[in-house]
C-alpha cells in the first residue's frame, strides 16, 4: 500500500499510520414508521432487536456498547434494511449516509438525531513512513482549511457526512 482512504479503526492503527481525519461519518438508527424509539438510549431495552451488518463498524460498537437489546446480525447492508421493513427488527443501525438513503424507500420511517459511534476517514500510510505521513497531514490540513473537502462533499451530493475540522482531532 503506497496510501489509502479508510475509516480509523483502532485495529487499523496498529497496522498504518493516519492523517488527521478528512471527513466524519456517523453512526445511528433507522426506526420505522410508529417507531417510540426517539434516540440511541431509547434502542438499548429489552425486546428490542437491531439489525446490523455482521462485522462492520457498526457490529464492533454495538456489541461492546449495548447492555439489554439483541443484534440480529445479516450478511449484507440490503438485508438489515429487509429485516427492518418485514418488521423483524425494530431498529436499523447504519452510517447516517445509508439511514438517509435507506428511509426515502420506507414511508414514515425516521433517521434519528443523534449518533451511537462517529467514523473518522484519514490518509493511511505504511507504519514507520514519516515522510509520507507528513505529505499527506499537510495535504489533508491545507484541502480542509481551504473549503476543497466540504467542495467535494458537495459535488458528490454525499448526505449525512461532516468535514472533519481542522488541527487534527483525535481519531480513537
Amino acid at each position: 500500500m503506497d496510501v489509502g482512504f479508510l475509516g480509523v479503526d483502532p485495529a487499523r492503527l496498529a497496522q498504518a499510520d493516519f492523517s488527521p481525519p478528512y471527513l466524519q461519518v456517523d453512526s445511528t438508527y433507522l426506526v420505522p414508521a410508529g417507531s417510540s424509539i426517539r434516540n440511541v438510549a431509547d434502542a438499548d431495552n429489552p425486546g428490542v432487536h437491531i439489525a446490523v451488518t455482521r462485522n462492520s463498524v457498526e457490529d464492533f460498537v454495538l456489541t461492546r456498547m449495548l447492555k439489554q437489546a439483541q443484534l440480529v446480525r445479516v450478511e449484507t447492508i440490503s438485508t438489515g434494511f429487509d429485516v427492518l421493513r418485514a418488521g423483524n427488527a425494530e431498529v436499523f443501525a447504519v452510517p447516517r449516509p445509508t439511514a438517509l438513503q435507506f428511509s426515502a424507500r420506507l414511508p414514515g420511517s425516521r433517521v434519528l438525531e443523534d449518533r451511537f459511534h462517529a467514523v473518522f476517514h484519514a490518509i493511511a500510510v505504511p507504519k514507520g513512513q514519516a515522510g509520507r505521513l507528513a505529505y499527506v497531514t499537510d495535504f489533508i490540513e491545507e484541502a480542509k482549511a481551504s473549503g476543497l473537502v466540504q467542495r467535494a462533499v458537495e459535488r458528490a451530493g454525499l448526505r449525512g457526512v461532516q468535514v472533519a475540522p481542522v488541527g487534527n482531532p483525535p481519531t480513537k
